[in-house]
């Protein structure tokens, strides 16, 4: 006697694969905009400490190159390159429309760029994470 030889086992087994196969397409899909928020809310939320930390260095002057002065303006450049790390994963996956502007105009605000800056904010007050990131004033 022979077991699982005949069609009838072969296609169960298809049947098997393809409700896997679904299931698991389905499960991924659904998960992505869940993914896709926390990206964006990660990304709010470095475009907010990088806000904070360049207006701290601001604040304090760049000075002789030592003290407060100097460690406020490290911590800003950290941040910033935090922030357009956190702009190349939305570019990477390819969230929303225009991910690779908001890519350009992070890199831009960094940079220097005030309009860009108000584009980066106005993607987060889209996205719904308004909270997370000052004005671009």
């Amino acid at each position: 006697m022979r077991y699982g030889g005949g069609s009838g086992a072969r296609a169960a087994a298809a049947v098997v694969v393809a409700v896997l196969m679904t299931g698991w397409t389905t499960g991924c899909s659904s998960e992505k905009p869940a993914q896709a928020k926390v990206w964006e809310q990660f990304y709010c939320a470095k475009l907010g400490s990088w806000q904070d930390a360049r207006n701290a260095a601001a604040g304090a002057g760049t000075g002789d190159g030592q003290g407060a002065g100097s460690l406020a303006s490290d911590e800003a450049a950290s941040s910033g390159r935090s922030l357009v790390a956190a702009a190349r994963r939305l570019d990477r996956e390819g969230l929303g429309d225009g991910a690779t502007r908001v890519l350009d105009d992070t890199t831009n605000a960094v940079g220097g760029d005030p309009e860009a800056e108000r584009r980066a904010v106005s993607y987060c007050d889209d996205a719904g994470f308004e909270t997370l990131v000052g004005s671009a004033d």
